[in-house]
C-alpha cells in the first residue's frame, strides 16, 4: 500500500508541475502597454532619470525659502605658549589653556529680485582661560538683523527662477516621451510573439489540409487517377509542412521568452495574444497634431530654456565687465559680561556698514571679448532653434501623413486578408473534387497565408506610427486627454 501511495503522490506532484508549467494567461496590447510602463527595466530607468530632475527643481524651490539654521562649537580647546602683557608693561612668553564654546541660531532668506540676501541671527559665546583660577567671561549678540545685496552686478536668483520650472517641465516632458519610446518596444515585442503565433497556427493548419490531400492523393494514386509527380508534390509539400511547424515552435518559445524578459516577468507561464483592431472614429489632424506638439513636446520648451540660458549668459558678461559694488549692512545689539544671567542686560548698538565698489581700470579687452562670445554664441542658438522649431513642424506633419498612409494600407491589407481566406476554401473544395491541379492549390494556400502575414504586419505599422505620434504631440487622440506624469505615483 506504501508503493501504490508514493506512486499516487508522486503521480499528482508530477500533474501539478505540469498544469504550472502550462498555465496560460491571455494578454491584448493594452495589458501589456499597461506592464511595460510598471514593471519593465526601461520603465524604471526612466523613472529613476525623472526623480533625480524632480529632486533637483525641489532643492532649487528649497533653497529659495528662509533657512534657520544652528551652528555650534561645543567645545573648541587650544593650548599653546603665547605673548602676554605683564602688570608692569613688559611682555613675556607664557603657557596658556582655553576653550570657548558659541553657539549661532541664524535664518536667512534670498530674494529673488534684487540678488541679495536678508538676515537675522543670535549669538551666544563663552571663554575660559585657565590659569591659576579659571576665567570666564559671555559674550551675546541677542538680536541682529542684516543685510548682503550686490549692486549693477549678475543675479543668478533672477535668471534662475526664469529657467529651473521651464528645466523641471522640460524633464517632465522628456520623461513622458521615454514612455511612449517604451510603448513603441512593446508593441514591437507584442507583435513580434503575435506573428510567432499566427505562423505557428498557420503552419498546423497546413500541415493539417497537406496530411488529408496526401492521404486522399494515396487512395487516387492507387486507383490511377493522378501522376506519381502529382503524389511526390503533395508528399513534399507534407514534410515541409513539418519543418514548418517546428520552426514556428521554436519562434514562438525565443519571442516569449523576450516579452516575459522585457516585462520583467520570471514565473513559468504562455500567453495567449488577442489581435488588437484599429481603432473606430478616431482622428488625427495635421493642424491638432501641431498645436499639441508646440504645446507639450520636451524640444520646445528646450527651444525657450536654451534662448533664456543664451541671454543669461550674456546679461553675466556684461555685469561682470563693467563696475559693481557690494553693500553690507549690519544692525544688532550686543553686550558681555563675566557672568551669563548679566550677558543679555543693557544691550548695547552694534552698527556695521560696508559698501565695497569694482573697478575694471585695464583688461586688455578681456570684459569686452567675454561679452562679444556670449552675444556669438546667443545669435548661434538663436540660429539653431530656428531651424530646429522648422525641422520640428516639419516631422511632426510628416509622421501624420504617413499615419493617414498607415490607416489606408491597413484597410487594404483587411480585405486582401479575407479575400485570400476565402479563395483559399474555393481553391480547396475544387481541388477536391478534381476540378484543378496541386500547382494552383499550392498557389491559393501561398497567397492566403502571405495576406495574413501582410496584415499582421500593416496592424504592426499602424500602431508604431500612432505611437509615434503620441511621442511627438504628448496627447492621446483615442481617449481625447493630454498625457501627464503622476508625481505621487513616482514617489
Amino acid at each position: 500500500m506504501k508503493k501504490y501511495n508514493l506512486i499516487i503522490v508522486f503521480l499528482f506532484l508530477n500533474l501539478f508541475s505540469l498544469n504550472a508549467q502550462n498555465r496560460r494567461e491571455v494578454l491584448n496590447l493594452g495589458r501589456v502597454l499597461e506592464l511595460a510602463r510598471k514593471q519593465s527595466s526601461d520603465a524604471l530607468v526612466a523613472k529613476n532619470q525623472f526623480l533625480t530632475s524632480y529632486w533637483q527643481y525641489r532643492t532649487f524651490k528649497a533653497g529659495l525659502l528662509p533657512q534657520l539654521k544652528l551652528d555650534a562649537t561645543l567645545p573648541s580647546f587650544n593650548r599653546s605658549i603665547s605673548k602676554i602683557t605683564l602688570p608692569d608693561g613688559s611682555e613675556v612668553y607664557q603657557s596658556q589653556k582655553s576653550a570657548s564654546f558659541s553657539g549661532d541660531l541664524s535664518l536667512t532668506q534670498k530674494i529673488g529680485i534684487t540678488g541679495g540676501e536678508i538676515f537675522m541671527n543670535s549669538t551666544l559665546e563663552r571663554l575660559d582661560i585657565y590659569r591659576d583660577s579659571t576665567i570666564s567671561s559671555y559674550l551675546s549678540s541677542p538680536f541682529t538683523i542684516g543685510l548682503r545685496q550686490p549692486i549693477f552686478g549678475y543675479n543668478q536668483y533672477r535668471w534662475q527662477r526664469k529657467i529651473e520650472p521651464i528645466r523641471y517641465k522640460e524633464a517632465k516632458q522628456r520623461y513622458l516621451e521615454s514612455m511612449e519610446d517604451l510603448s513603441s518596444k512593446a508593441v514591437n515585442m507584442f507583435f513580434d510573439l503575435l506573428y510567432a503565433q499566427i505562423r505557428l497556427r498557420i503552419a498546423e493548419v497546413n500541415q493539417a489540409n497537406n496530411d488529408t490531400l496526401y492521404k486522399i492523393a494515396q487512395g487516387r494514386y492507387n486507383l490511377g487517377k493522378i501522376a506519381e509527380n502529382e503524389l511526390l508534390q503533395l508528399e513534399l509539400a507534407l514534410l515541409n509542412s513539418n519543418l514548418q511547424v517546428e520552426q514556428s515552435k521554436n519562434d514562438l518559445d525565443i519571442n516569449l521568452f523576450k516579452l516575459k524578459s522585457f516585462l520583467g516577468i520570471k514565473e513559468t507561464i504562455d500567453f495567449d495574444l488577442i489581435l488588437p483592431q484599429k481603432p473606430v472614429n478616431m482622428k488625427v489632424e495635421s493642424s491638432d497634431a501641431l498645436a499639441y506638439a508646440k504645446n507639450n513636446r520636451s524640444d520646445a520648451l528646450s527651444y525657450e530654456r536654451k534662448l533664456l540660458e543664451a541671454k543669461s549668459s550674456v546679461n553675466q558678461a556684461k555685469a561682470e565687465s563693467r563696475f559693481s559694488a557690494n553693500l553690507y549692512a549690519l544692525y544688532g545689539l550686543t553686550q558681555s559680561s563675566p557672568e551669563l544671567a548679566s550677558v543679555y542686560k543693557n544691550a548695547q548698538d552694534r552698527q556695521q556698514l560696508v559698501f565695497g565698489v569694482q573697478i575694471p581700470l585695464v583688461d586688455w579687452g578681456l570684459g569686452k571679448a567675454k561679452v562679444k562670445v556670449a552675444e556669438s554664441n546667443q545669435e548661434v542658438i538663436q540660429n539653431q532653434v530656428a531651424q530646429e522649431k522648422t525641422d520640428f513642424e516639419q516631422e511632426v506633419l510628416i509622421k501624420v501623413l504617413q499615419y493617414k498612409m498607415q490607416e489606408n494600407q491597413l484597410m487594404i491589407a483587411s480585405k486582401a486578408d479575407t479575400i485570400g481566406a476565402k479563395r483559399f476554401e474555393v481553391t480547396k473544395a475544387r481541388y477536391l473534387i478534381g476540378k484543378i491541379g496541386i500547382t494552383d492549390f499550392n498557389i491559393a494556400v501561398s497567397e492566403k497565408d502571405q495576406a495574413k502575414q501582410d496584415y499582421i504586419q500593416a496592424l504592426r505599422n499602424y500602431w508604431l506610427k500612432y505611437f509615434e505620434i503620441r511621442r511627438l504631440t504628448l496627447f492621446d487622440f483615442l481617449d481625447q486627454k493630454q498625457l501627464d506624469v503622476n508625481e505621487k505615483e513616482l514617489n
